[in-house]
């Protein structure tokens, strides 16, 4: 959704206090919104058209109570900002200035509105009589990110600031979250007004009305369903975290005994030690998981969109289950898969009311509705483990993430993008709003930035962000932010030489024909690199080193970069091929068990034992 600098839908501003008018510029009017929605930090690159911005952000910082973040690159600003929003589920803020400054910001933006994440963006832009003469460093940045935000502005008066603002908020934080931005030309920053704030919460879009409860009637067919399935499954994504429903998530599973896989971004929002857990699912997923969503009859679908990652051949997802599909937004509802059961609405306020519906009524699971199921399921998981690899000669990379997860399990964890991604999706066990990763994008150069950003809003708190050698190199000068503000991330490089995911692809489909993946030629000493940044560098070579690294670089005050060289070609597994169903994976770490009690059948295709209760042939996918 996007509203021009004067929308169509006039919004109601309710009566605000009454405060004298003060004379004060258009930055000013900016600033000290910011700072009554709350702001504290703000990440960003000064530039010509902003400047009148960060000068009245200059005063402001002076007085107190808001902190500039100066990063290196407009792109790490975007992505600290989306950071700080993941680990706080506040609104993440950013500046850039217009042209290249703006178009920097790109790329973090479009990250967070995949991943549905709260952000106000700010840029500055050439004066409102140069817009549309191609002046320098002009861009319409408004025009080049329309499909890429939830709202725009472009603010003609500075009148309307304070207004903007507030409702900026509000959309980025209402409904499904997402960035929103507002362009400010440079003479609107300078231009003074009689400033009269507009407090927050205070504006009202009549047109943009946020569906937050579940129709009452699709409630209770959801109840009925739920008691009927023998095979149920819980599948959970980023709206759960979205919502805060963690808890509500775990007295659903627990009532009723029901399986829970959560997506890439869904990732914390249930216990991940709890025994109803079945870690991820889809293309990386467990075993256990894909194959649970191959045979369940029901699935409850959880503030998710039927992601192609996850689904993998979409009319083979979950074939057999009659469906409910949880989602504040109404255009995710059937738009991959129609439901038999919609409810539109926040997804913590609809499994309130679905369980206290359940309390009211007196219904609980029945002791051994899904047990049989649940034995099934455990018997995947001592077929299909997740394994990790002990190689004679090298460090596999697993090995690496498992020993940070066991020596830091409470820890904020952000990654990059490739096959450190999945592992350490697979590996570590992280709680809500500690998992903290480019889902929708799968952006390379995330996870540094979004790590300075979780650190600064949690300072307190553990930060390690987990990259690869590739994906590291891509906003490796935000290192230099780090050493100015002093900001105690912990940065572990899953170094293997090469752009571990597309070489892995490149084997398994093209040929083993390694075009342009190789990372080695030319690969910086990174301890070196942190060296001259002013950061302490650490480098694994061995096994034998490993657990005194990690036990170093932790107890270690200030920024660390460790350098963990690890297994050349190691694969990430279990993997659904493109095109092929869940029940489909290549990779997995062992033949089952022959299974001596149930009948057993022979697969057509591949000739492999199954029993009788399988739909799918775990061995090749086939149906049976």
């Amino acid at each position: 959704m996007s509203l021009e600098a004067e929308p169509r839908l006039k919004p109601e501003v309710s009566a605000p206090p009454v405060t004298a008018p003060q004379r004060a510029t258009g930055g000013y009017a900016l600033i000290d919104s910011l700072k009554r929605h709350g702001v504290t930090h703000i990440f960003g690159y000064p530039g010509g058209a902003i400047l009148p911005i960060y000068d009245e952000l200059y005063r402001a910082e002076a007085a107190g109570g808001i902190q500039h973040i100066l990063v290196r690159h407009e792109q790490g600003a975007a992505h600290a900002a989306d950071g700080y929003a993941r680990a706080t589920g506040k609104v993440g803020v950013c500046f850039g200035t217009s042209g290249p400054g703006a178009t920097n910001l790109v790329t973090g933006i479009a990250t967070a509105h995949m991943d549905s994440i709260p952000m106000v963006i700010i840029t500055g832009q050439v004066p409102r009589g140069a817009i549309g003469t191609d002046a320098f460093q002009e861009t319409d940045i408004y025009g080049i990110t329309l499909p890429i935000v939830k709202h725009s502005y472009v603010v003609r008066d500075p009148k309307d600031m304070a207004r903007i603002v507030a409702e900026a908020f509000y959309i980025a934080g209402s409904g499904r979250p997402g960035p929103v931005l507002i362009d400010v030309p440079k003479d609107v920053g300078l231009e003074e007004f009689d400033y009269v704030p507009v407090e927050p919460g205070s504006v009202k879009l009549p047109g943009y009305r946020p569906t937050v409860k579940g129709n009452p009637r699709q409630i209770v067919q959801a109840i009925d369903l739920i008691r009927q399935a023998r095979q149920p499954l819980l599948y959970v994504g980023g709206g759960a975290i979205a919502a805060n429903a963690h808890a509500e998530v775990k007295q659903l599973a627990e009532l009723f005994n029901i399986p829970v896989t959560t997506t890439l971004m869904g990732i914390g929002a249930f216990d991940e030690h709890h025994p109803l857990a079945l870690g991820m699912l889809g293309m990386h997923g467990t075993a256990y998981a894909n194959f649970a969503v191959s045979e369940c009859d029901l699935l409850v679908c959880v503030g998710a969109r039927f992601d192609d990652r996850v689904t993998g051949k979409l009319d083979e997802f979950a074939s057999h289950a009659k469906v409910i599909h949880v989602d504040i937004d109404p255009a995710e509802v059937g738009k991959n898969r129609t439901p038999d059961v919609p409810i539109v609405g926040d997804v913590r306020n609809v499994l309130k009311e679905l369980l206290r519906r359940i309390q009211a009524a007196g219904i609980s699971g029945t002791p051994n509705q899904t047990q049989e199921w649940l034995n099934r399921i455990n018997r995947w998981r001592e077929d299909y483990p997740l394994v990790v690899p002990h190689h004679d000669h090298s460090i596999a990379p697993q090995e690496v993430i498992f020993e940070v997860g066991r020596q830091a399990p409470d820890a904020y964890y952000t990654t990059d993008v490739g096959q450190h991604q999945m592992w350490s999706a697979q590996f570590l066990k992280n709680g809500p709003r500690r998992w903290i990763s480019s889902a929708g994008l799968g952006t390379m150069g995330y996870g540094l930035p979004a790590a300075m950003g979780a650190k600064v809003a949690l300072p307190n708190e553990q930060v390690i962000c987990i990259s690869g050698d590739a994906s590291f190199q891509m906003n490796l000068q935000e290192l230099g932010t780090l050493a100015q503000y002093g900001i105690n991330v912990k940065t572990i490089i899953i170094n293997n030489g090469w752009q571990g995911m597309v070489r892995q692809w490149q084997q398994a489909f093209y040929g083993e024909r390694y075009s342009s993946s190789n990372m080695e030629p030319s690969m910086p000493d990174f301890e070196l690199l942190a060296k001259a940044y002013g950061i302490k560098g650490i480098v694994i070579h061995s096994r034998d080193q490993l657990q005194d690294a990690i036990t170093e670089m932790l107890a270690h005050d200030g920024p660390v970069l460790v350098d963990a060289h690890v297994t050349r070609d190691e694969n990430c597994y279990p993997m659904v091929a493109p095109g092929k169903s869940n029940a489909q994976m290549i990779g997995l770490p062992e033949r089952p068990k022959e299974d001596t009690v149930a009948e057993l059948i022979y697969c057509s295709d591949c000739g492999a034992k199954n029993v009788t209760t399988n739909k799918f042939c775990p061995e090749c996918g086939t149906k049976l």
